[in-house]
C-alpha cells in the first residue's frame, strides 16, 4: 500500500532564461513525479531580477507540495531537478537561470544549517514570492 504524503511544503519557482513557462512546467512535473504530490500551483507572475542586473525578466510563482521526503532529501531532489533543467551555478551570487526552486516552508519546521534554512530567510522581502504565496490554500 502506498504511503500517503503528508508534509506540506511551499516551493517558490522562477525562470528567466529560455522558454520560461516550459521550464517551470517541467519542474512542476518532475516535483510531482519524484518528490510527492503537487496539490496547488499559483498563477505565474512576471518580475524583474532582484539582487543582480539582468535584461531577462523572471516568471515566478509558488506551489504547494505534499511529500514524505525529509527536508534535506527534498533539497537534494530539488537541486537535482534544477540541474536536469539546465541550471549551472557559475557564480556565488545571483545570476540568470532556466529554473530556480526555493524551499520556503516545510510544515512548521525551523531548520538552520550550512545547507538549508527554513523558513526561507528572505521570503518576506520578495513580492515575487509573497504575491503567488497568497494564492495558495496552505491548509489543503
Amino acid at each position: 500500500m502506498e504511503k500517503i504524503a503528508h508534509n506540506r511544503v511551499v516551493i517558490a519557482f522562477g525562470s528567466n532564461l529560455g522558454d520560461r513557462e516550459a521550464h517551470i512546467q517541467q519542474a512542476i512535473s518532475l516535483l510531482n513525479a519524484r518528490c510527492g504530490s503537487v496539490v496547488q500551483v499559483s498563477s505565474f507572475h512576471s518580475s524583474e531580477a532582484q539582487g543582480f542586473e539582468s535584461k531577462n525578466p523572471f516568471l515566478n510563482g509558488c506551489l504547494l507540495l505534499k511529500t514524505n521526503l525529509m527536508p534535506h532529501a527534498l533539497l537534494d531532489a530539488v537541486q537535482q531537478i534544477e540541474r536536469e533543467i539546465g541550471r549551472v551555478k557559475t557564480k556565488a551570487t545571483y545570476e540568470d537561470r532556466p529554473i530556480d526552486l526555493d524551499l520556503i516552508f516545510y510544515e512548521n519546521l525551523v531548520v538552520q544549517d550550512a545547507r538549508l534554512c527554513l523558513p526561507h530567510p528572505r521570503y518576506l522581502e520578495r513580492d515575487f514570492v509573497l504575491i503567488p504565496l497568497a494564492e495558495l490554500n496552505l491548509n489543503a
